[in-house]
Formats: structure tokens, C-alpha cells, sequence
């Protein structure tokens, strides 16, 4: 599991644990497994999706952000 805050300059959205996500990154949307190497990347208008432990998706409009992730952690900053 990765542990995600996803937060916007208003609230934060979303503090939990996720299977999987899913950003639509500047270059084409990506997917961030448990595990995956350190990265930083900008974000661009789209969907940010969560696999949830049962398989439940969780999805987040955003219309640009980054996301920082490494060590099973995962922030993620967005404008709506």
C-alpha cells in the first residue's frame, strides 16, 4: 500500500492508503505502484485515480499540481 495526502490550497482531499494511482502527468497520464523509485513530476488537467484496498476507485478533477513520491509516501499538491 502507498500512503497519499492528496491537498489543494484550500483542504486537504484525501489522507489514506491506496494500491495504486493513477496522474495525469504534463507527458501522459502514469501509475504509481508500492514500491516505485522516488520521483517528482508536474501534473496537468485531469484525473487523479486511487485503487483502494478492495478494489474501490476514488477520483479527484484537478486542473494542474505535482506529486512528490518515495518511500511508500506519496504527496500530491493540486489546483482544482
Amino acid at each position: 500500500m502507498i500512503r497519499i495526502r492528496i491537498i489543494s490550497p484550500e483542504a486537504e482531499l484525501f489522507k489514506g492508503e491506496a494500491q495504486a494511482v493513477f496522474l495525469p502527468g504534463t507527458l501522459g497520464e502514469f501509475e504509481v505502484l508500492p514500491d516505485h523509485a522516488p520521483i517528482i513530476s508536474s501534473l496537468d488537467k485531469g484525473e487523479i485515480k486511487l485503487r483502494l484496498e478492495g478494489g474501490e476507485m476514488k477520483v479527484f478533477a484537478i486542473s494542474s499540481g505535482f506529486v512528490r513520491t518515495g518511500r511508500g509516501e506519496m504527496t500530491v499538491c493540486v489546483e482544482l
